[in-house]
């Protein structure tokens, strides 16, 4: 069973940070693009970030970002443990949202998709 398992989210101030992580299982994601989503209260889900599969793991997979994003999260990942990270850095109230983790291939079963981890940034 593919298992997308987003943790790290919570309640933080304005300014603040938070660490989501994605555990990934169920199947090989070789090939896949791992990314993370959002959707905010009365909103569409909307792209946040991203990292591709390069080589033989994402260890030089292109890293794509939204404008609204750039300079203060950045994805990474541990391939060992089929684990990707989205630190949240200096949060606003905008930031508040479900963010979702993503993992995509063209032309291959999915996209799969976790159940999401709540946000909440007070002012």
């Amino acid at each position: 069973q593919v298992q997308l398992v987003e943790s790290g989210g919570g309640l933080v101030q304005a300014g603040g940070s938070l660490r989501l992580s994605c555990a990934a299982s169920g199947r090989s994601f070789s090939g896949y693009t791992m990314g993370w989503y959002r959707q905010a209260p009365g909103k569409g889900r909307e792209f946040v970030a991203s990292i591709n599969w390069s080589g033989g793991d994402w260890s030089g997979g292109r890293l794509d970002y939204a404008d609204s994003v750039k300079g203060r999260f950045t994805i990474s990942r541990d391939n060992a443990k089929n684990t990707v990270y989205l630190p949240l850095n200096t949060l606003t109230p905008e930031g508040t949202a479900i963010y979702y983790c993503r993992a995509g291939r063209p032309l291959a079963a999915g996209p799969y998709w976790g159940q999401g981890t709540q946000v909440t940034v007070s002012s």
